[in-house]
């Protein structure tokens, strides 16, 4: 199986250029193991030297090394006709290293561990209304719940080589909150808050522990590497917040100080309701789960984020006109809004994510009915609105993703981190 972060294949040109250049030992790591992580069925030792340019010697060394390191196993090999002995394919490990992705939501935490190969071996939610909470509290938690994933990794045979934190809200590059306005954080040092709890401190290899990045960022980055055909798509998670995730061209748009895609806070009636931002008429007082659910006639009713958008499709699916009243409608002002983004960066994907994801069957018509309404070139180039491949667990995921993305990227951190 390629796994949800989908390596592209190295080319003898590439290689032959990037040889000379940096530590030899480590690029080859990286150019054998992406090679196999690329791949659609296991490449023999035979086929990578012949797609990397790099001689079988070299080839069969780098990939002891990674056998070694519990990066890489062989696969059984296939019958053939014939004589001679048949190719024995290589594949990643399902019991090295694992990714540890974590979520911090307003109603709710999440926890996953991901392994190599792509496939989620734990994943736990925690449904709380963290609102009321200091961050210093929520973060308790999450670590209680990040004990207990490393836990069931250290049952599955898994290493985890660190964690990545989603969080609603606009994160710089050391990990500081400047903002998650539906949680009511506002310069929440979040490595601080949490330093002295292993697995989340300290160096792995050359790496951080922990890094936390906006929620709709790592779904987006999640939902790349899980489809990878698509390589430029706007990804918006729907939960009480809105957020969004702008990929171009196979690259995560981060803009300038890496807070883009606040799309929650995209103006959809500037004489509308007061937000929790501060202005008025934002897209979440019209598509969010809270309004969402408050146009349904639920707004009373105790549904966590994780349980909500299920419960809101059942209603729909029984044919409640009140709960597809309200969904046509946030469909409807959701397309507003992303219509104006699919014009100024000339996207033909809208992917929906988070709680939108269960919600698609609903949402996707109005959404389309607006884009091909508003988008100016929809008529010879219409825009392909589809649920997220990874579903509502897509930032936990991806954050995981992020992890081991690393380690495929450099793997010589991690063998070092065994020598």
């Amino acid at each position: 199986m390629t796994p949800v972060w989908h390596c592209q294949a190295v080319t003898s040109a590439s290689t032959a250029g990037a040889v000379r250049q940096g530590s030899l030992r480590e690029l080859n790591l990286a150019v054998v193991l992406g090679r196999i992580a690329a791949a659609d069925r296991p490449p023999s030792r035979a086929a990578i030297a012949a797609d990397t340019g790099l001689t079988r010697a070299t080839v069969s060394a780098v990939v002891d090394d990674l056998i070694a390191g519990r990066l890489v196993v062989e696969a059984a090999p296939e019958p053939r006709a014939g004589a001679g002995r048949p190719a024995r394919g290589l594949r990643l490990a399902d019991d090295g290293p694992a990714g540890l992705g974590l979520e911090v939501n307003v109603d709710y935490l999440a926890a996953c561990v991901v392994d190599l190969t792509g496939q989620v071996r734990h994943h736990e939610v925690h449904r709380a209304d963290l609102r009321p909470l200091s961050p210093a509290d929520a973060l308790a938690r999450l670590v209680e719940l990040a004990g207990r994933a490393r836990a069931a990794a250290d049952r599955h045979g898994l290493t985890l080589a660190g964690a990545t934190l989603a969080v609603p809200g606009l994160v710089d590059a050391h990990g500081l909150v400047r903002l998650a306005p539906n949680l009511g954080w506002r310069e929440v040092d979040v490595p601080a808050l949490l330093a002295g709890h292993p697995p989340l401190t300290g160096p792995v290899g050359d790496s951080p522990a922990l890094t936390v990045d906006n929620e709709a960022n790592l779904a987006a980055l999640g939902e790349l590497h899980a489809t990878p055909g698509t390589a430029s798509f706007l990804h918006v998670s729907g939960e009480i917040g809105i957020g969004a995730g702008i990929v171009l061209d196979g690259a995560l748009f981060r803009g300038v100080r890496g807070w883009s895609g606040e799309l929650g806070h995209v103006p959809v009636d500037p004489a509308g309701p007061r937000c929790r931002c501060g202005a008025r008429g934002c897209l979440e007082t019209y598509a969010g789960q809270e309004a969402i659910l408050a146009a349904a006639g639920l707004s009373g009713a105790d549904l966590p984020a994780d349980t909500a958008a299920r419960r809101l499709a059942d209603l729909a699916g029984a044919g409640d006109r009140a709960t597809l009243d309200a969904l046509r409608a946030a469909g409807t002002a959701l397309g507003v809004a992303v219509s104006g983004v699919v014009n100024l960066l000339d996207l033909d994907t809208v992917v929906l994510g988070g709680g939108y994801a269960t919600l698609a069957p609903w949402l996707r018509p109005p959404v389309a009915a607006e884009l091909a309404d508003r988008v100016l070139t929809a008529a010879w180039s219409p825009v392909t609105v589809r649920a997220a491949a990874l579903g509502p667990e897509s930032a936990a995921v991806g954050g995981a993703g992020a992890v081991l993305r690393r380690i495929i990227a450099r793997p010589s951190g991690w063998l070092g981190r065994r020598e």
